[in-house]
């Protein structure tokens, strides 16, 4: 099934906003083991955008097209998909009741323009969007069939998922189940999980689970895709696959799913019975920034101090940390950066303490890269030593991208 992303709006084209739509769309068909095969932007010209649609109806079979469902003049989605399958537009009823709903329930008059949502070309198939005025509707155009979507980041993947992906895989004759594993790593490179996980879709033979990753540093993504009749076969084909991937990846698989690291420690501190207080140079905040926003963070962090160059060890900085902030535990984080000009081969060392009940423990470890690689390094690194401390593991194992 050959499937083509078609997003539209100047804004995107001219490089005014970065079109995270795109890989979200992507990436989400890659997880059930659909691929895009073509991406097009277009920008709000009707004779561009009328083109586009008459070339993906030649070439794909599935056309996914974001944006342009607006209720303003220069959304044109729907006039130009109608132009395109040689349909007028027709008011839906349904849909125009449940735009008068929405803006009722929020204490507003719905403005006459928003009319212009409910039409729709003739013979399409709507597709819910319960958090929007926008809805998306399917549509076949030359031998393809299209899906429209909202621009909206919220809106779009609300649909993707419940009511595009589900039509996609019942076309695509996939089995009744498809589901997606994920474990989240730190401290190991693409190329070397792929060594250390060889062989392990092969513990399926039938060939229904496919490894893959996706690798944004300072973290790696390894993603397990398992086809099956039912819940209940994709676990049974699942259980020896996630059992020999974290054999392999051991301790430094540091979270699953959509599980996070900054959640992951403070369910530990939590669980423990633990305060936090956090020192960090260097990092621009990153670790406060990650960690004191989340509800769960509420009677467990204690303060954050984002420091300048700090001179003393971070031994010392954490033990002071904690008892200036009455915190159970403290952790520190102190780079240096080599001077210098921001070089790709400029050199940061990191120094990391952590201070739990008066007893400490350190690391000390020296990253290559560039500021932002140094910094963005640092803050994983830091935050992943106190996850490893609080679990009862190691916190020194050497990770792939150091140096001596």
């Amino acid at each position: 099934m050959r499937i083509e992303i078609l997003c539209t709006g100047d804004e995107v084209l001219t490089g005014k906003i970065v079109n995270s739509n795109f890989s979200y769309v992507s990436q989400k068909l890659e997880d059930v083991g659909l691929s895009v095969i073509w991406g097009t932007t277009v920008g709000d010209d009707r004779t561009m955008l009328l083109d586009a649609f008459r070339l993906a109806s030649v070439r794909a079979d599935i056309v996914i097209v974001n944006g342009g469902l607006g209720p303003t003049v220069d959304d044109l989605s729907q006039e130009i998909a109608a132009e395109a399958a040689g349909v007028g537009l027709v008011l839906n009823d349904d849909w125009l009741t449940t735009m008068e709903g929405f803006f009722t329930r929020r204490g507003r008059a719905m403005p006459p323009n928003n009319k212009k949502q409910a039409m729709l070309p003739d013979g399409s198939e709507v597709l819910d969007n319960p958090i929007g005025t926008a809805c998306g509707f399917a549509l076949d155009i030359g031998k393809a069939r299209f899906f429209f979507t909202p621009g909206v980041p919220r809106e779009l993947r609300r649909m993707l998922e419940e009511q595009i992906i589900p039509r996609l895989l019942a076309r695509a004759g996939t089995p009744g189940m498809i589901h997606l594993k994920r474990f989240h790593s730190y401290g190991l490179g693409e190329s070397h999980v792929d060594q250390l996980l060889d062989g392990v879709e092969a513990l399926v033979p039938d060939g229904s689970v496919k490894l893959g990753f996706r690798a944004h540093y300072p973290q790696l993504e390894t993603k397990l895709v398992v086809r099956g009749a039912d819940r209940a076969d994709v676990d049974l084909k699942l259980a020896p696959v996630m059992a020999e991937v974290r054999r392999r990846l051991g301790n430094f698989i540091m979270a699953e799913d959509d599980e996070t690291l900054e959640a992951v420690v403070l369910r530990e501190l939590g669980r423990a019975g633990k305060t936090l207080a956090v020192v960090e140079t260097y990092t621009s905040g990153g670790i406060v920034a990650r960690m004191a926003h989340l509800p769960v963070a509420a009677g467990i962090f204690r303060r954050g101090v984002v420091s300048g160059d700090e001179a003393r060890a971070a031994e010392t900085v954490a033990l002071e940390a904690a008892a200036e902030a009455d915190a159970s535990t403290a952790l520190a984080v102190i780079v240096a950066v080599d001077a210098g000009p921001d070089r790709m081969d400029l050199g940061g060392s990191i120094d990391i303490a952590i201070a739990d009940g008066g007893v400490v423990v350190a690391r000390q470890a020296r990253i290559l890269g560039g500021r932002e690689w140094i910094r963005l390094g640092a803050i994983e690194m830091a935050m992943d030593c106190l996850r490893r401390h609080l679990q009862g593991l190691p916190i020194d194992e050497r990770s792939d991208f150091e140096r001596k």
